[in-house]
């Protein structure tokens, strides 16, 4: 079953990009070149919308699949059809930043419900929804080069897969991952369609709720090592808006100032994103290595991560 559900999911996730362009070309969902942008080119948005549906039908599938999974899998599709609804409708005409943050709010609830009902505790309940709001907008932030937020995503979804082994939460993982691979020959090393807000902020719903199902009943070393792959973008994303709040800027609003977009600016699209991709691996590859270590020695690891990434931060900044 394992080769047949990554083919369809990278099938599907090829076949709906090429169609969402089409349709972005049609409507003229064009993002233009800009100062407060990093691509050179005007290009089509919205190709993300083919990996909601991808995920979408991978969980009808694992419902149909696993009755007893139908009602957590019902309520976790649901938030993902609210951020991606919201993102598609933002794509064609702007939203306010406070009604996109009402409904993402109300998809992390959703997300929290189906965590309850398969078991989740309060703790659980409760980073979840705080991941869905990071998340959403972290992966929207940093969508600004070719292929980076896809790439990163497809990394942690397989990471998380790989930590859950079995399940939702590794199937999900298998989809998310298949399904960008379908889209990124659109998106990298040259971007013929960009993912919109339907798709960064899928993404970020998406890599929050596989997390969180990953980390169920898990020990609390096992929850730091799941969620360590997000490193790479959660420290640019962070510290790029801490700096920016620091300077009494508008941190809300589009910029090209994150680490990756002034490296970017000297070294290319490609190089960039694969010297992320290869960052997400080797650390995603420390997390499976520390399966057995104890959380003393995971959050000691956790720091020496944080500071050589803030010092390539700041050196990549220059």
């Amino acid at each position: 079953m394992l080769v047949p559900w990554l083919l369809a999911g990278l099938a599907l996730g090829a076949l709906g990009t090429w169609l969402a362009r089409g349709y972005a070309l049609r409507r003229r969902l064009i993002d233009q070149p800009g100062e407060r942008r990093s691509h050179s080119e005007a290009t089509p948005r919205g190709g993300g919308i083919s990996i909601v549906m991808v995920l979408l039908a991978a969980m009808l599938a694992l419902a149909l699949h696993a009755p007893a999974h139908a009602v957590a899998l019902a309520l976790a599709a649901a938030g993902l059809v609210l951020v991606a609804g919201i993102g598609w409708v933002d794509d064609h005409r702007p939203l306010s930043a406070r009604l996109r943050l009402a409904v993402h709010g109300a998809a992390a609830a959703l997300l929290c419900a189906a965590l309850w009902r398969a078991g989740g505790a309060p703790l659980d309940l409760a980073i979840a929804f705080a991941a869905v709001l990071v998340l959403v907008n972290v992966w929207n932030f940093m969508d600004g080069i070719n292929g980076i937020a896809t790439s990163q995503a497809a990394l942690v979804a397989v990471a998380c897969a790989l930590f859950a082994s079995t399940g939702p939460a590794f199937w999900l993982g298998l989809a998310l991952a298949a399904a960008a691979c379908g889209f990124l020959p659109f998106n990298f090393p040259r971007a013929r369609i960009f993912l919109g807000d339907v798709g960064s902020g899928a993404l970020g719903y998406a890599l929050a709720g596989l997390v969180a199902f990953a980390s169920i009943g898990a020990d609390p070393a096992t929850r730091l090592l799941v969620a360590m792959p997000l490193l790479p973008f959660l420290l640019d994303a962070s510290l790029t808006l801490l700096a920016r709040i620091v300077r009494g800027e508008r941190w809300w609003e589009p910029h090209t100032q994150h680490a990756y977009q002034a490296w970017a600016r000297r070294r290319g699209h490609a190089r960039v994103t694969l010297a992320y991709a290869f960052a997400a691996t080797l650390v995603a590859s420390v997390a499976f290595a520390m399966r057995s270590s104890t959380i003393a020695l995971i959050m000691v690891s956790y720091l020496v991560m944080l500071a050589l990434g803030g010092m390539a931060w700041k050196l990549l900044r220059r």
